[in-house]
């Protein structure tokens, strides 16, 4: 399995900053982090490593490739609980994350339903967030079908952070040669699943995984927090089965991972960990 890093390194810095010191940390592999549709301030006026959903995709994969790096996913981590509104990154966005990836030959855009912030999305029943979760992904699976590309549901949620859950929103959305799992370490943790037996229960679904441990004082927090941006610590400083997990993960379908680790030791540290394991 190879192994890169999320292209969110240094804050208030632009793509191309982000891109040069993934490059010089080593590494010969990053995703397609944080984006938007449209135009943006923050990326005209270089304070936000974001790409826009309508950017021109020769244009994103000449910027990796100056600085010697391929892409590995686009992530459209959206809001599918909430009620659909223009204000909120949802089935639009995640349709441009599809049409982008294909337009860039990337094959993995990487999903989840979030934590919901409206009285609506924290309303709802478990068969009810299941079926919005996959009537919002609906169109976006047919997409990413006929345009040869996986769409990947990621554990950053109160649904998708369960076994059961992630399992009803797979099996209401069928597709499976399509619709697979970006197998978060951290996330899964954090939502109170154990990441070694939600790797072994979707190991054959498992076509990306993000790498993050968690420290034992976030303990407190598993079952309230269903997901985080990046871990603090390095892999194996904390709680997480992380080699338990890459036994099962080395013999799945992905090729690719990524580490979502902050502070440049922490990522190195990982990076060996991983390779210790048989990674690279």
């Amino acid at each position: 399995m190879k192994v890169g890093c999320f292209a969110l390194v240094d804050p208030f810095s632009p793509l191309e900053h982000q891109l040069e010191r993934i490059s010089a940390l080593g590494f010969k592999y990053a995703d397609v982090t944080d984006n938007h549709p449209g135009g943006l301030l923050g990326r005209e006026f270089g304070f936000s490593a974001t790409v826009s959903l309508d950017d021109n995709p020769r244009d994103l994969n000449d910027m990796f490739a100056r600085h010697g790096l391929t892409v590995t996913s686009v992530c459209a981590h959206a809001n599918l609980l909430d009620a659909s509104a223009p204000s909120r990154y949802g089935n639009a966005e995640v349709s441009k994350a599809v049409r982008l990836a294909a337009g860039m030959k990337v094959r993995d855009v990487i999903t989840t339903e979030g934590e919901p912030k409206t009285d609506w999305g924290h309303g709802l029943t478990s068969d009810e967030q299941v079926f919005v979760i996959a009537e919002k992904l609906y169109e976006p699976v047919r997409l990413a079908e006929a345009m040869g590309v996986k769409l990947l549901l990621e554990p950053h949620g109160p649904v998708t952070g369960t076994i059961e859950g992630l399992g009803a929103v797979l099996d209401r959305l069928g597709h499976p040669d399509t619709v697979g799992v970006n197998l978060d370490t951290g996330n899964s943790w954090l939502a109170g699943t154990d990441p070694v037996e939600m790797a072994k229960v979707f190991r054959n679904r498992i076509w990306h995984v993000h790498w993050k441990d968690m420290p034992s004082d976030w303990s407190d927090k598993r079952g309230t927090v269903f997901g985080c941006g990046m871990a603090i610590i390095p892999l194996g400083a904390g709680v997480v089965d992380i080699k338990g997990v890459y036994d099962v993960v080395k013999n799945s379908p992905a090729e690719h991972s990524t580490l979502e680790i902050a502070g440049d030791d922490n990522v190195l540290r990982s990076y060996e960990f991983l390779k210790e394991l048989g990674a690279s």
